[in-house]
């Protein structure tokens, strides 16, 4: 008998192990930032498995430019992950209204964000959230420090100073005054119209009035933008037409140009790239004007409603909803800025620098991602092209502002005031 009751005992334990590990949910992230795949893998996902052993979490990105059309094809097909990385405003809400994304309204996290921080992932009428929000980025020029040092150059204040610094370096020689090319057109838009341009428009103030039919992208404070990027093509070096953004980023951290306009999202990249100090500035003001930066609510986090596992999904946008995710996140992507009401501390110095500009600078969201990318042509993407041409000399100020508003008028009616 006793080696019946062994052999039973041995078969109980196995049922049970089983049960056991079958137990175990996994989630599976979908998300464009294949860049950020060793931070989730190595900080973020090992920090919530240690609280919760019972649900494992797979990331699985897709490159950038396909994310948008291969997470349709898979919400279509019911392949999808549990959990989707949202980006902000218009395409997100395009999927919660085809019933892709959970309404995640009453999830008591979301009294951790304040109402723009819940804006790019609610409904137009803020009476649903469809993703717990979790980062912005912050617009301005990072600038090569010991080169600044070495010629003797102080941080600008305004766009006078601005471009005597330009000046300056170029007269120098020793470095290109910016590093940024227009192969690609949408640091051109990005970190060059948008960057810029808030102070014209007076950021929400502008952008409001522009959504409400009250301003059309033909007034000054809407052209002047590009007036400022007519001045960059002699700035930007030789051949800056043929250049990638990823030229660009090479060119900065191998130490051959001064200045680089900058989303906040490559201090990570910069601190392992570049062997020499750096710091930030924001978009110099005009004579006489206040700051004014580009504070972008980039990315959250929502709920496949098809997911077999919505606890187990649930219990991870908790905990990213959470004053503990909001540290860790901030510091494993330095330049990924908590939306959380949370008091974060920073633990880089870069990226401290320039949150630091919320304190004396009004902020706004890109001027054409809510509303106004609705439509064809999308007013986030026709941007890209205006603004490259713009500095590549091939497309008048005037003319691009035209070429905006025409566009706008293509399909775009202001509600009735």
């Amino acid at each position: 008998m006793k080696p019946r009751n062994i052999v039973g005992i041995m078969l109980a334990a196995t049922v049970l192990g089983g049960a056991a590990a079958a137990q175990e949910t996994t989630l599976t992230i979908e998300s464009w930032r294949n860049d950020d795949l060793s931070i989730w893998q190595d900080k973020i996902i090992p920090a919530f498995e240690a609280k919760h052993p019972d649900i494992h979490v797979v990331f699985a990105p897709t490159a950038p430019a396909q994310y948008n059309s291969a997470l349709n094809a898979k919400l279509e097909a019911g392949t999808a992950g549990d959990l989707i990385t949202c980006r902000p405003f218009d395409g997100s809400l395009a999927l919660f209204k085809a019933g892709h994304l959970a309404d995640l309204t009453d999830m008591p996290e979301l009294a951790n964000f304040g109402p723009v921080a819940k804006s790019g992932w609610s409904t137009d009428d803020g009476a649903h959230t469809y993703c717990m929000p979790m980062a912005s980025v912050i617009h301005g020029f990072i600038y090569n420090a010991d080169a600044f040092k070495e010629l003797g150059l102080e941080e600008p204040k305004t766009t006078d100073e601005f471009y005597a610094l330009l000046d300056r370096i170029k007269e120098d020689g020793t470095y290109i005054p910016m590093a940024m090319g227009t192969a690609d057109e949408w640091e051109a838009a990005t970190m060059g119209y948008a960057n810029i341009g808030t102070k014209y428009w007076k950021g929400e103030e502008g952008r409001k009035a522009l959504i409400a039919g009250k301003a059309k992208l033909t007034d000054p404070e809407w052209v002047d933008p590009y007036r400022e990027l007519a001045k960059w093509g002699p700035y930007l070096g030789d051949g800056f037409e043929a250049q990638s953004y990823p030229d660009s980023q090479n060119l900065f951290t191998l130490g051959r140009a001064a200045i680089y306009p900058a989303g906040s999202w490559e201090i990570s990249g910069f601190n392992a790239q570049a062997d020499f100090k750096m710091g930030a500035f924001p978009p110099p003001v005009l004579p006489g004007g206040d700051c004014y930066i580009s504070d972008h609510v980039d990315i959250a986090m929502g709920m496949n409603p098809a997911s077999p596992n919505a606890e187990a999904a649930k219990t991870f946008l908790a905990w990213v909803g959470s004053p503990e995710f909001a540290t860790l996140y901030s510091n494993a992507l330095p330049g990924f800025f908590s939306l959380s009401n949370a008091d974060v501390k920073l633990e880089d110095p870069l990226a401290q620098e320039m949150v630091d500009w919320r304190k004396t600078c009004k902020s706004s969201i890109r001027p054409f991602s809510q509303i106004l990318s609705r439509g064809t042509p999308n007013l986030n993407t026709e941007y890209w092209v205006t603004s490259a041409n713009v500095i590549r000399g091939t497309m008048t100020p005037e003319e691009a502002g035209q070429h905006m508003q025409d566009a706008l008028d293509s399909w775009y009616k202001p509600p009735a005031q």
